[in-house]
């Protein structure tokens, strides 16, 4: 399949290159990314120039974030158009056997250049936006205050475009030029990353609000994530970095404002997922250890690479076994196992949901269980819902619609004003979107379509109309009945992933 993908790949840059229909569309594009944005923080208190922004732009009522819900998977879908089944990047931490052989591994800069080298270069497994603008010969500049593993997946073949993130600049030979025009680099220091937000903010201004600025361009705020994650959600922290990140995007209002070019560039505001309270205090791998499944921290026999299970030889019973003990327990969500077979919504273990269902399923570097971790609607104490059982005081990666349903605008000479669309969207359709604007051929392999209906140049004046559906399952124990249930929205021939329930109901 992954040949395949490349050699459509390669009919496609021919596509690209002999594609009449390019260099028509000359305004330029502007993406913005705030880590950890949950629609009920856009307030005109908190976030005054999102907020002003909101009420002119077009906006997508029914967004989604990519599950697995964590930044490093929806910064690779987003910029290949592809969910993490087509992509390979499957989450925040990955295993790769012949990395290492017994642990999961990170996703920073030296942990991708690891993965890099032994796939003879293949880090993602699809095409990403950046290698289709230097097809086109254009440039996709990428702005980062976060890790330097989510501002390279952005764009990771870099070309002539550039990265530029407080601990990574691409070109190297771009650094010092940097430093001369933005200033020092800012370390991470008490200013909770505020300086590295300015720092990156003043960088954007300089090259991408330049006549000879980038085609496209990324920015991306590690605010609200980082103090959400530290300080949880509604604290002190967690408000003034929100409102720091918004001062930030209001500058960039401003610059556009003041330099007449309002009218020349497309913005496409989203986030890599929402957020919720953690309360949990179990661990799966202390878990599978106490179950007798896994030896200690240190073996092979099953290694954990976040919610992913990677059983040694992929054996059948104790793949059914360990899911059997974590439907058992409270803490446990939903688990996900490869289809019974192709395409199919069930996966192979009874009362679980295949990997297919949810745009998993990776050839050659799925796991064989996938598990989130339960949640409800519980508030915390500053009255924001969603709850699950995770560690640490708050986050995300789970299957709640608190951590996939987030928000999307769009406005720009190329957009549609004022729509409020209701029709499914995700991450994974940005650059496709992107692409129908510039007028460039879809490669064949990503998975994204393009939201036509913000478009001007949409005429059609068809209704279309996203339809619910419910794949659902369970599986009888001794102890009880344990059902999991997902639900999609469907657009034609594209299925969203909504939120998934799991119920227990215990023998009198």
């Amino acid at each position: 399949m992954i040949n395949l993908r490349y050699l459509y790949f390669s009919l496609w840059l021919l596509a690209v290159a002999v594609h009449p229909g390019f260099g028509q569309a000359k305004n330029k594009t502007l993406i913005v990314f705030f880590d950890g944005l949950r629609p009920d923080y856009i307030t005109a208190e908190q976030m005054p120039n999102l907020f002003g922004f909101s009420k002119k732009a077009s906006r997508g009522n029914h967004h989604h974030s990519v599950f697995p819900t964590v930044t490093r998977v929806n910064s690779a879908s987003y910029a290949t158009g592809s969910y993490p089944g087509t992509h390979g990047l499957l989450g925040n931490s990955v295993y790769f056997p012949q990395i290492v052989s017994n642990k999961a591994i990170g996703t920073g800069i030296g942990d991708l250049t690891k993965i890099s080298n032994s796939t003879s270069g293949k880090l993602l497994t699809a095409v990403s936006l950046g290698e289709v603008l230097q097809t086109a010969g254009e440039r996709m500049f990428v702005y980062s205050s976060g890790t330097t593993g989510q501002a390279f997946l952005q764009n990771h073949k870099v070309g002539k475009g550039a990265i530029i993130n407080p601990d990574l600049v691409l070109p190297e030979t771009l650094k010092a030029e940097i430093i001369r025009e933005a200033g020092p680099i800012p370390a991470d220091d008490e200013t909770h990353g505020h300086l590295r937000h300015r720092w990156i903010t003043d960088a954007l201004l300089k090259y991408t609000l330049d006549d000879n600025g980038p085609l496209v361009s990324a920015i991306w705020y590690s605010d609200p994530d980082g103090a959400a994650h530290e300080h949880g959600m509604g604290s002190d922290e967690a408000v003034k970095s929100i409102r720091y990140v918004d001062g930030q995007f209001g500058r960039i209002l401003e610059s556009l404002k003041n330099k007449g070019l309002e009218d020349k560039f497309n913005i496409i505001i989203s986030t890599d997922h929402g957020f919720v309270t953690h309360v949990g205090k179990q661990s799966v791998t202390d878990f599978l250890i106490k179950k007798g499944f896994k030896k200690d921290k240190e073996s092979d026999d099953v290694v954990i690479a976040e919610g992913a299970l990677y059983v040694k030889n992929h054996d059948r019973e104790v793949i059914q076994k360990i899911v059997s003990a974590l439907q058992a327990e409270e803490w446990i969500g939903a688990v996900f196992t490869k289809s019974a077979k192709p395409g199919n919504d069930k996966g192979w273990v009874p009362g679980t949901i295949s990997f297919d269902a949810i745009h998993y399923h990776h050839p050659e570097r799925s796991g064989d269980i996938l598990v989130a971790m339960n949640w409800d609607d519980r508030r915390n104490e500053k009255g924001f819902a969603g709850t699950d059982y995770s560690g640490g005081v708050a986050g995300h990666g789970g299957s709640s619609p608190y951590e996939i349903n987030i928000a999307m605008f769009v406005a720009g000479p190329d957009f549609k004003e004022g729509l409020s669309n209701e029709l499914p969207t995700s991450n994974v359709d940005i650059t496709p979107t992107i692409l129908s604007v510039y007028h460039l051929p879809k490669p064949a392999s990503m998975d994204g379509r393009a939201i036509t209906e913000f478009l001007r140049t949409d005429k059609s004046g068809t209704k279309k109309e996203g339809k619910k559906r419910w794949i659902k399952t369970s599986v009888n124990y001794d102890w009880g009945k344990y059902e999991l249930q997902l639900e999609q929205t469907i657009l034609g021939n594209y299925k969203y992933v909504n939120a998934t329930r799991v119920t227990r109901t215990l023998k009198k």
